[in-house]
């Protein structure tokens, strides 16, 4: 259940994430040129997300019980995205604006600030539902977002061709068979795993607080900030509580996955815009612009949480 005290725990549950964040500007501010920002979403992006994504998908079996709770998630996720297609270029005249528009609205930080999130309100058996919506969210990054960002330079053959030469979507397949034949992993592997993994989130956080030094408030696309965040933390949430009011999952697991619908932009989005060269700065300004918003309506979200879903 949402446990007694849940500001307070959601408080401290959350803050650690901003630390890496801080110090990523920090560094960049001291030390500018002398940081390679590409580098590093680089070295995230082909070889420590793939081991999160490992770490993630062998982490807890695969079962019936864990099954309904990223399928709801991919209701709402692709309503949403039906419904942005339709009206983004309606909404934005500049090409690179509808991309990062399409491919950035709906891809959460599931990982970074929703599993600590949930182990804060929903305590520790919560890890398993937030743990797979977080590699159904992945899913999306990996095939519809990186989609969107490579069609704006390649071609439609091209930017399929393009998703299929990621580590990260290769390294989900091979997990998969090895979580569905209960293959399991010795402990030392599993440790190197984690350490990856945990490794992985890290250096997003940095790379986050890296191009954060960049922005300036002043140049700020703000029409492409706040269409982002009101489809991220209005239209989403709405279209998630619709679906799950619709299911039939319990109570609990409702909740959790709600709750991984709100939370703000994934630091990840910052990696992609990099990485295919498509404004990397205002998609950091964008997740800024989530993150704070995300702040200020947490309490609201528990409480919205509490009377369309219900307390347990």
């Amino acid at each position: 259940m949402i446990k007694k005290g849940y500001s307070i725990e959601t408080l401290f549950s959350v803050l650690p994430v901003y630390f890496f964040i801080l110090i990523g500007l920090i560094v960049k501010k001291i030390f500018k040129e002398k940081i390679d920002e590409k580098s590093y979403v680089i070295l995230s992006f082909y070889f420590l997300q793939p081991i999160l994504i490992f770490w993630g998908l062998t982490k807890a079996p695969i079962d019936y019980g864990f099954i309904m709770s990223p399928v709801i998630y991919f209701y709402a996720i692709f309503t949403v995205l039906f419904i942005l297609i339709i009206i983004s270029k309606k909404i934005f005249s500049d090409s690179k604006d509808r991309t990062i528009f399409l491919a950035v609205s709906l891809v959460g930080n599931t990982g970074n600030i929703g599993v600590p999130l949930g182990i804060a309100l929903f305590g520790e058996q919560s890890v398993p539902y937030t743990s797979i919506i977080n590699i159904a969210n992945m899913f999306f990054i990996y095939i519809f977002s990186v989609y969107f960002f490579a069609k704006e330079q390649f071609s439609l053959k091209e930017a399929i061709t393009t998703i299929f030469k990621l580590p990260g979507l290769w390294v989900a397949a091979f997990a998969i068979c090895i979580n569905y034949n209960s293959i399991e992993l010795s402990k030392e592997i599993t440790r190197v795993l984690e350490m990856g993994a945990y490794a992985a989130m890290v250096l997003q956080l940095i790379i986050f607080g890296v191009y954060l030094s960049e922005v300036k408030v002043r140049t700020m696309n703000w029409k492409l900030s706040f269409s982002i965040s009101t489809v991220k933390h209005i239209i989403l949430p709405i279209v998630g509580i619709y679906f799950v009011i619709l299911s039939d999952l319990n109570v609990y697991v409702s909740s959790i996955l709600v709750m991984q619908l709100m939370v703000p932009l994934a630091v990840n989005n910052v990696n992609l815009a990099a990485l295919y060269s498509c404004k990397p700065y205002d998609v950091t300004a964008s997740v800024l612009i989530s993150t704070l918003k995300f702040t200020l309506l947490l309490y609201f979200y528990l409480e919205l949480i509490k009377y369309f879903i219900g307390e347990y």
